[in-house]
């Protein structure tokens, strides 16, 4: 999701590292929550803090826990409990409408966070109200906790469902910056209806190590592994 967020917080969002609170920001809700590290890292690259403080991530007492929590400065609300970040993100864009903000409201779920009900009744609530200024990303990487997503609960036909829900769906490359930008910068991408952005993703995209291994889900590199992947993402 590293290029999902890039062009998010570069190109899209109306949102002011000084002023994180500002009243009439776009939000943005990481619902899969337990990508808390490149949130972070985002956060940190655009000036919502020094990039030294994010040496304490997971350490005790540190602010910046390994799901994302609402302490860290631009940070609108703390998930991890899978399920939870898009109906918040519908009742965010329900609110600021009705505050007359012309805020938008984005969204970032996982593929694997699609198994949960909560998401399906909330599919319905955002249509019935009309809540053109919400924009769901769907990370669809097609790996999710303990196994593929087709195994575990096959989402397909994906975009099909959620166009019969009412929304209107886009699916791209989620590593093509240039499309990102065009179909996250045309919102809303139909009058009266929410949208929906299925991206498609490589998990662990430029480490040939990594690239569409379960096994990177909860891993962690050596020392060694590190450098190579490092190395990798910079070529």
């Amino acid at each position: 999701m590293a290029d999902i967020l890039a062009v998010l917080y570069t190109r899209i969002l109306r949102v002011d590292p000084a002023d994180p609170r500002l009243a009439g920001r776009d939000r943005f809700v990481l619902s899969k929550g337990h990508a808390a590290a490149m949130l972070y890292a985002t956060l940190a690259e655009c000036g919502f803090f020094s990039l030294s403080e994010l040496d304490t991530y997971c350490r005790d007492g540190s602010i910046f826990t390994g799901h994302v929590s609402h302490a860290v400065p631009g940070v609108e609300v703390s998930t991890g409990s899978l399920g939870h970040g898009l109906p918040i993100a519908i009742g965010m864009a329900l609110a600021v409408r009705s505050a007359g903000r012309g805020a938008r409201v984005f969204c970032l779920l996982s593929d694997g966070e699609c198994d949960e009900g909560s998401n399906w009744e909330g599919i319905m609530f955002a249509p019935h109200h009309k809540l053109d200024n919400l924009c769901v990303i769907v990370d669809f990487n097609k790996i999710q906790s303990f196994g593929s997503v087709a195994e575990v609960l096959n989402l397909d036909p994906f975009a099909e469902k959620w166009r019969s829900f009412g929304w209107h769906v886009e699916e791209i490359d989620g590593h093509d910056l240039i499309a990102l930008e065009r179909v996250l910068g045309a919102l809303p991408g139909h009058p009266d209806k929410p949208t929906v952005v299925i991206a498609h993703t490589v998990k662990g995209k430029g480490v040939s190590f990594m690239e569409n291994k379960l096994e990177w889900h909860y891993r962690s590199p050596s020392d060694e592994l590190l450098v190579q992947a490092l190395a990798e993402v910079s070529a």
